[in-house]
This record gives C-alpha cells, structure tokens and sequence, in this order.
C-alpha cells in the first residue's frame, strides 16, 4: 500500500478537528462544561483521546474554538440565504440578518453561549484561533457590504455590541429580551424592522423609528 499524499493527510486532520469541534458543542449543550471531559468529547467524535491535546492546549480554549465555528457556521448560512440581497440596500439587509443570526444563536442555545461568554471573561481571554479568524473575516466583510467608512473602526464597535447583546440576554436574573436588544441594534445602524428575519409582534415599545422610518 502505498503512503497517504500530503494532501489526504492534511483533509483527515482537517474532519478530525471538525468532528471533535462538533462533539464539544453538543456535549457541552447537554451537559455543561464541568460535566464535559476531553475523554468524553473524544469518545463523541470518534478520535483518539492524544488527538485532543494534539489540537487544542485545553478543554476552554477547544469550546471557544467550537464555538466559534457553530457561530462561522450560523452566520454564514443566514447571509447565503436565498434570495440573496442586491441592489443599493443590499448592505443593510446583509447587516440585518447578521445580527439576527446572533441573537437566534442564543436564543437557541443559551447554555453553551453563556459557558462561551463566561469562558472569554475567565483569565485565559479571547482565543485567537483558525474558527475565531473565518467568523471575524465573514463580520468584517459584513461591514464593508453594509458601506463603512471606516472598518477598522467599525468592525470592532460591532463585534463589542453583538457581545454585549448576547450577555445581556443571557443574564442570570435579569435578561433583556431579544426583541428589545434587536431594535436598538437596529436603530443604530438605520435598518428598518422588517430586514432580516423579524420577530412576530413587531417592534417593541418604546423604540425610536430608525432613520429611513422618520
């Protein structure tokens, strides 16, 4: 039998890391993060337990990993959607659905969100990794599609305020709620409600119209 090419080498690697990305959040939707071991998410995946440390240096740096690529994922898919958006506003509505991707990510899965948020604010921080890249790259090129002067700037703004919302609607005791969170966001950058995917009930009391409804 003759060796693996290079190239096969590097694809089963590419589906090992995958697969153990995959088992993490949906162990860690089930059971929590304490209740999670690197065992069990080997098990899940199917790989050898040493190929867990081979990838990642521990099990809170593996979750943001795997987080970020279900959020990569999530927000990719909502802006390849179809009908894809063209034409003038084709910017805003892009914007639109990827601040409701987000926000639909934690209303979706508030357990392994809030076990990603808090893992970010724990001593180890923000993971810079391969899956943290795609999802800033796809935000980023977001943000130039919605017509920013200044992404470098704005991008960051974004990132910090699509956070901040999923803290504030994960909030032990006291959570926002999402429909709430969604119509400042979109008042800020002028999108009108009916972009993205828009909650039943329309806005919610209490919002200002945004620049296009005045």
């Amino acid at each position: 039998m003759s060796p693996r090419s290079a190239s096969v080498n590097e694809e089963l690697r590419r589906r090992s890391r995958e697969r153990l990305l995959h088992a993490t959040v949906e162990l860690v939707a089930e059971r929590g993060f304490e209740a999670t071991t690197l065992g069990d998410i080997a098990d899940r995946a199917g790989t050898a337990r040493g190929l867990v440390s081979y990838y990642f240096p521990g099990k809170r740096q593996l979750l943001q990993s795997a987080v970020h690529r279900l959020m990569h994922l999530t927000l990719e898919a909502a802006l390849e959607r179809p009908p894809l958006p063209d034409g003038p506003d084709a910017g805003r509505e892009l914007l639109a659905r990827a601040i409701d991707a987000i926000l639909g990510l934690t209303k979706e899965r508030p357990r392994l969100m809030r076990t990603h948020m808090a893992g970010i604010l724990q001593a180890e921080g923000f993971v810079q990794c391969a899956e943290q890249r795609r999802l800033a790259e796809l935000l980023r090129g977001t943000v130039v599609r919605y017509g920013s002067a200044d992404v470098d700037t704005d991008y960051p703004l974004l990132r910090a305020l699509l956070m901040g919302a999923v803290v504030a609607v994960l909030l032990p005791g006291a959570p926002m709620p999402a429909a709430r969170l969604r119509a400042e966001l979109f008042q800020r950058y002028g999108l009108d409600w009916e972009l993205g995917v828009p909650p039943d009930g329309g806005p919610p009391g209490g919002t200002f119209p945004t620049p296009r409804q005045r």
